[in-house]
């Protein structure tokens, strides 16, 4: 296929996905398609390809290099994952949208130049969208609309950023940001960091995440789950590695979503905040930036789409079934959905960060590079998200999924294509948490894929994530964040799931924003009323004057004597005889 785009083949096949009759025939060419768009990915290799002319520049369609590897290949994974998930979706609309748009943000991911990455990030913007609205109903419309003014917004900053660093540099390439000689408090790389931390779900600017996930379909949540954050991550990384901003921005993610998923009772909604969580790990490594904390932000954001995609494909299969996500509705559901229970408590201990499963061997990397650049207050605020994580993520979503109180709901099993892709999520997420003991870190092949050399950069030594003192801290993490809910919940301490709705930083446009925009348009309703009342008393007085010149009882309408006409005539044509000699 020469140097076509492995996320072309991805995009084109979603546009032509709907024109294939046959919802089995479709099926099979969707999944047919992140098939050959991985292998055109390592049929490539590292390097630059697609090169293309526009405006006397050349641009790089797609490069190839350690980070952007990393990314494609679970965006691909992810990719053919969702759509075994989705077998039985016959939604054509919704199954061109959950690959135009990973397509999109695969693009994104390997652009070279920051024309494409424009072109790309907008396509994801656009495109995604139409997995909220595919709910077809009122909340999803209106979240919809919500959601797409923050894209557009990530949108219209970058196309801004893009034009500034150009007329600065003279460069249109995507590279590290910071070597142009600009500084961060520069318009372009301002505009641009504050695109990227949009999509990136920074804190106060996060709050799309919660407003418009959940609204979607129960397999349209999934997809959105993967691709957009993941996607700034890596423009994170390609653009500001190593900004100490990024450290403290990346530590409040990971840190003030833990108290609002507490309190939640969306289940999906409180796997939206350990979204926010998790981002924040990846960001906290971009920001360090050192090769072991880089690795660990592009590895964990790997694992992360695996074990945060299953919890979020165990809660998509309850919903499925039973019709509701709600905590304080449910419970009870092992007994008739044991293959569910079993695959989502997979992925509650991979996102905790079990040993043996994939978050411990990646989640340490992140930690570690952020202890060896002495940043000792992120650190010890890493090690209390993740007590976080195992909280809210790790106990909460399955206990009162599955276990908890009765409901008294007796539902089928998930349907075996959910299970199918369910069982290889969690297959991946084992495996990649043992691979380890069996080939040591040389031979790990996630450590392989990673974009540098995984080494301690003091001593030159390879990673080992199972080292005694690693997995006696993570332990001792899991063992009192376990024993904090025993006890807050035998204590009835432990905040209930109630059938509320919970504010978040939406709460400035919700509470005084919906005031402020109710005073502006009553206020801006009385000027107009004030203004109209002006100038139509002013009209009328004018009509007034020249009804009293021109009207039936005004003075040009009165019988004027035979004499003043005749005078008032020598005297006009006098004149003009005057002005004719004259002339």
């Amino acid at each position: 296929m020469g140097e076509f785009s492995p996320a072309l083949i991805v995009l084109l096949g979603g546009l032509l996905a709907p024109l294939v009759r046959g919802g089995l025939l479709r099926n099979v060419f969707m999944l047919a398609l992140p098939a050959l768009a991985g292998a055109q990915l390592f049929a490539f290799g590292l390097g630059e390809y697609g090169n293309y002319e526009l405006f006397g520049h050349t641009l790089t369609l797609t490069r190839i290099d350690g980070l952007s590897r990393m990314f494609a290949t679970v965006f691909l994974i992810a990719i053919a994952l969702n759509v075994v998930y989705a077998w039985h979706v016959r939604d054509r609309l919704q199954q061109s949208a959950a690959l135009i748009y990973p397509g999109s943000a695969l693009g994104a991911v390997l652009a070279g130049d920051l024309v494409t990455l424009f072109v790309f990030w907008e396509l994801a913007a656009i495109t995604s969208v139409f997995l909220i609205w595919a709910s077809r109903n009122r909340r999803a419309f209106y979240a919809g609309m919500r959601y797409l003014v923050w894209q557009i917004a990530s949108g219209v900053l970058l196309l801004a950023g893009v034009v500034f660093y150009y007329r600065a540099t003279g460069s249109l390439e995507f590279g590290h940001f910071l070597d142009s000689g600009l500084s961060l408090t520069h318009p372009a790389l301002l505009c641009i960091f504050l695109a990227f931390g949009i999509k990136s779900a920074f804190p106060l600017l996060h709050n799309w995440v919660q407003d418009s996930y959940p609204e979607s379909t129960v397999t349209g949540t999934i997809v959105l789950s993967i691709f957009t954050t993941k996607m700034a991550v890596a423009s994170l990384a390609r653009g500001f590695a190593g900004v100490e901003a990024l450290v403290y921005i990346g530590a409040a993610m990971t840190a003030f979503p833990i108290f609002f998923a507490v309190i939640e009772n969306d289940l999906r909604r409180v796997l939206t905040y350990s979204l926010n969580n998790q981002v924040g790990f990846m960001v906290v490594g971009v920001g360090v930036g050192t090769p072991l904390a880089l690795n660990g932000a592009a590895s964990y954001a790997f694992c992360n789409i695996l074990f945060e995609g299953l919890l979020f494909m165990a809660m998509g299969a309850v919903l499925y079934r039973t019709g509701t996500i709600k905590g304080s509705e449910l419970g009870g559901l092992y007994k008739t959905m044991p293959w569910t229970t079993f695959f989502c408590l997979i992925g509650a201990a991979s996102i905790s960060a079990f040993p043996l499963f994939s978050g411990f061997v990646t989640k340490g990397l992140i930690i570690s590079g952020a202890a060896k650049e002495h940043y000792f207050w992120v650190w010890l605020t890493l090690l209390f998200a993740a007590a976080g994580v195992f909280h809210h993520s790790g106990i909460k979503i399955p206990y009162f999924a599955f276990f908890a109180h009765d409901s008294g709901k007796r539902p089928k099993e998930a349907p075996l294509h959910m299970l199918i892709a369910m069982g290889v999520s969690a297959a991946l997420c084992v495996g990649i948490g043992v691979a380890q003991l069996f080939t040591g870190p040389a031979g790990d092949p996630l450590y392989a894929l990673m974009p540098f050399e995984v080494k301690i950069e003091d001593a030159h030594s390879p990673y080992i994530a199972y080292t005694a003192p690693h997995i006696l801290v993570q332990l001792q993490i899991l063992f009192f964040s376990g024993l904090a809910f025993a006890v807050l919940q035998k204590t009835g301490l432990y905040p209930p799931e109630l059938k509320s709705t919970n504010l978040d930083s939406d709460w400035f446009y919700r509470v005084p924003g919906r005031a402020l925009l109710s005073w502006t348009a009553g206020a801006t309703r009385a000027l107009w009323r004030l203004s109209w009342r002006l100038f139509t008393g002013r009209v009328e007085r004018a009509m007034e004057r020249i009804y009293a010149v021109h009207g039936p009882e005004g003075r040009l309408a009165r019988t004027w004597p035979v004499g003043s006409m005749a005078l008032w005539t020598a005297v006009v044509l006098g004149a003009a005889l005057a002005l004719a000699f004259i002339a």
